[in-house]
């Protein structure tokens, strides 16, 4: 392991075993602290945030997206002080932390014996909502994790997220679809965040106006298994309660070839992200490039802007 992989490493277990014992609102500080010192430096994290909101509100001032992307890294930081006390709050806690919208979407399919994926952006913290799955419904669930470098991180993630109730796939290997299809099969849920896919194997979608590309595997597996498709949005408010939303089921179309079949129900689900993001952008933790016209290789682009297309 490199000496910046230990540093890594070092730093998110620091988190987890320091920040869980703060009281929540000194927690909540110095999230804000940490935020705020990252906004100002004006890093590549911030710039790109800063970069992806102006896709999502097109008409904003430079000086409004200065303020989103200040409070988009508020909402971040949150999120990672909420997940490194996540383990050490009660299960009361965790219930009053999450108040969803529509959760009869998820209740009545799992109620009808009928598999479920919920599939979500990178809003807000998923991992809460997870919990609240986990102990407020009595529901385990499936999902599934990129591997991270070093692998003692990785294994960080894992146990962490397996404290909270749910079943941790590795992304690579192969066999991470069969075993969610298993888990739909026999009745179960499955939750995946499913707003960026950079494999070959992602399908292009229009988001925001412009071409994306977003993970074929929550419409794959729906088709594969019959399981429900619901879209989940989550956001923060100015209470210590994140807010969150189901939305209606995405159908399988009645015609078509699977890959037509895989790309309207991919729309659908980015449809379904891009309304919640819309109504709080800040929350939307997208600190990579997302959009096909960002991803083009540099000598691409260049090429492209000499013939008269879009760089």
């Amino acid at each position: 392991m490199s000496a910046r992989d230990r540093l890594t490493d070092a730093l998110y277990g620091l988190g987890w075993s320091a920040v869980k014992k703060l009281p929540e609102p000194a927690a909540v500080r110095l999230g804000r602290t940490v935020a705020d010192l990252a906004w100002r430096r004006r890093g590549k994290g911030v710039l790109r945030l800063e970069a992806n909101y102006a896709r999502v509100a097109p008409d904003a001032s430079p000086e409004r997206l200065a303020e989103l992307s200040r409070a988009g890294m508020r909402s971040y930081l949150r999120y990672w002080m909420e997940s490194f006390r996540l383990p050490a709050w009660s299960p009361q806690r965790v219930r009053d932390g999450f108040a969803p919208k529509d959760v009869h979407h998820l209740t009545d399919g799992l109620a009808a014996g009928r598999g479920v994926i919920l599939a979500l952006p990178h809003l807000a913290n998923w991992d809460l909502a997870g919990a609240w799955v986990t102990t407020e419904l009595d529901t385990p669930f499936t999902t599934v994790a990129e591997r991270l470098k070093p692998e003692t991180l990785y294994d960080r993630f894992v146990a962490y997220r397996e404290s909270l109730g749910m079943e941790v796939l590795p992304h690579s290997g192969g066999s991470a679809f069969g075993t969610l299809a298993r888990r739909l099969r026999e009745g179960g849920l499955v939750c995946l965040v499913a707003d960026r896919d950079l494999s070959a194997s992602g399908v292009e979608v229009t988001f925001f106006g412009e071409r994306a590309r977003m993970p074929a595997g929550p419409a794959l597996l729906a088709q594969q298994t019959g399981a429900l498709l619901l879209p989940v949005t989550l956001w923060y408010d100015d209470s210590p309660v994140m807010r969150g939303r189901v939305h209606a089921p995405v159908d399988v179309p009645e015609a078509g070839t699977r890959a037509e079949r895989t790309a309207a129900m991919t729309q659908a689900l980015a449809d379904a992200y891009a309304t919640g993001i819309a109504e709080h952008p800040e929350d939307w933790h997208m600190l990579q490039r997302l959009w096909l016209s960002d991803l083009a290789p540099r000598a691409e682009r260049t090429q492209g802007a000499g013939q008269g297309e879009r760089a």
